[in-house]
């Protein structure tokens, strides 16, 4: 258990790679649990991070070049070079000096080829998590701005003063769809901008839009990710109202349910089939509708799988869409 315990930590030192910070920690442990006189890994670059010395340094960076060259292994006396791979794709090399058989040196080189390809995976992931942020922010309808812009200007002769007061609305909702400061806000900060685009959104639809909005304040300083309410809002006055040749009501509510916070966008449009909304949430659906499946991803990664939107909805029965996260979770912090 203890070996197990140290290939673990061994596996959370490389989550940075063989550049990364906890390069130094992961061989010196590799080192203590081999019980080797010396232990290197080296990138692609060629350059290893050592425990130890190596009894002749020239010749270990030279069978360290010859691994990362032909991706085979390569010794000398006790000294024993090993590829690493990830996904079946050379990444560095293990060398290991001082008495270790080789099959404890090829578990070795299996176990750190295994953390590279995890913290490849992780890295990968949170690329990911930031693309479908830029594709949130980006998704900023040029319908939208241009019918803002238009009602604005209707506003500049006739009320200049209202005219003044949509322009700082459009200015406060795009700065913040724009964003490009920290991971998280808060359900207040989001409340910011949803206020902000349903101004906008009732100067462009007039009498067809009504809104309710209530929000319980304790749930205010919960942190979220960037953009996490505002498409659920968006989404609704587009295909509640805007969409329809009628009039349509949106409620947006919001409370606390013991440790986590629950916040529901409805309206009362024409809804959708459920099993066109199970497609939606999955990924299927059309493309403006990748909103809310971006939405649901990041709250998942942030959040955990039990977290997320559940889509409620029924042709001819409008559309809810609720939002549940834990008020209080570990390193999600508003910044």
């Amino acid at each position: 258990m203890a070996a197990v315990a140290e290939a673990r930590r061994i596996a959370a030192a490389l989550r940075g790679g063989v550049d990364g910070p906890g390069a130094v920690a992961a061989v010196r442990r590799l080192r203590r649990l081999l019980g080797a006189d010396a232990v290197g890994i080296s990138g692609l670059a060629g350059e290893p991070v050592w425990s130890g010395q190596a009894s002749s340094p020239a010749e270990a960076a030279d069978l360290v070049r010859r691994v990362l060259r032909t991706d085979s292994r390569a010794s000398s006396g006790a000294l024993l070079v090993l590829p690493l791979h990830a996904r079946d794709e050379l990444v560095g090399a293990l060398a290991v000096e001082g008495g270790v058989s080789t099959s404890a040196a090829k578990e070795s080189a299996a176990l750190v080829g295994e953390a590279l390809e995890r913290a490849r995976l992780e890295a990968s992931a949170e690329a990911a998590e930031q693309a479908e942020l830029r594709a949130l922010r980006a998704e900023i309808s040029p319908h939208f701005v241009y019918n803002s812009l238009t009602a604005i200007a209707s506003f500049v002769a006739s009320d200049p003063e209202r005219a003044r007061d949509l322009m700082l609305e459009f200015a406060a909702y795009t700065r913040h769809s724009l964003a490009r400061h920290g991971e998280y806000t808060t359900v207040a900060g989001e409340f910011q901008a949803i206020e902000a685009y349903l101004a906008l959104a009732r100067a462009v639809l007039g009498e067809r839009l009504r809104v309710q909005v209530r929000i319980a304040p304790e749930v205010l300083p919960v942190a979220l990710p960037y953009l996490a309410l505002q498409p659920l809002v968006e989404n609704a006055v587009r295909h509640g109202v805007e969409l329809t040749d009628g009039s349509g009501l949106v409620q947006v509510s919001g409370e606390a349910d013991g440790a986590e916070c629950v916040i529901s966008v409805e309206d009362d449009g024409p809804g959708m089939d459920p099993d066109y909304a199970a497609d939606v949430l999955a990924g299927r659906g059309e493309p403006d509708s990748l909103g809310l499946v971006n939405v649901d991803r990041r709250l998942r990664t942030v959040f955990g799988p039990s977290y997320g939107l559940v889509v409620e909805t029924a042709v001819g029965a409008g559309t809810r869409v609720v939002l549940r996260v834990p008020r209080f979770q570990p390193g999600v912090a508003a910044q």
